[in-house]
């Protein structure tokens, strides 16, 4: 980002991280700062703060379920095992550091990265196991 000013250019850098264990947590998180490295600390910090626990059915998901947020809407599907990971770049890199392997998605509206990831990690968070591993209770989603 650069902000023209009397003095000149400013610059002012923003890096969006994603974290996790690759067993079903994940995070991401988003960093401002006058620096690269400034910035990609601040994004790890914020990421490992706002880590989620996904529930996980094997490498894929338990339903379907989709979100909106702001003008970003994100559709997952479970995928069999050994399908691969159909999704574009900013939910696939979520995805690697969730544990996630077999998934399908699909973006729709906007493509903003932020937008994706909230719209991504709200769907995770509406997906809802009930007793056994073979039960599920399927979401409404609006």
């Amino acid at each position: 980002m650069t902000k023209v000013t009397k003095g000149g250019k400013n610059l002012k850098f923003r890096a969006i991280v994603v974290v996790g264990n690759g067993k079903g947590k994940a995070g991401f998180g988003v960093g401002k700062a006058n620096e690269v490295p400034d910035a990609i600390r601040k994004a790890v910090e914020h990421a490992r703060k706002n880590m989620i626990e996904v529930p996980l059915k094997d490498s894929t998901i338990f339903h379907d379920v989709e979100s909106k947020f702001g003008p970003s809407k994100v559709i997952l599907k479970p995928a069999s095992k050994g399908h691969g990971m159909v999704a574009g770049r900013t939910m696939r890199a979520f995805f690697a550091v969730c544990g996630i392997k077999d998934i399908i998605c699909k973006c729709i509206g906007s493509t903003n990265p932020i937008n994706v990831l909230n719209a991504t990690v709200k769907a995770l968070q509406k997906i809802k196991v009930k007793g056994g591993e073979n039960e599920v209770t399927p979401v409404e989603t609006t």
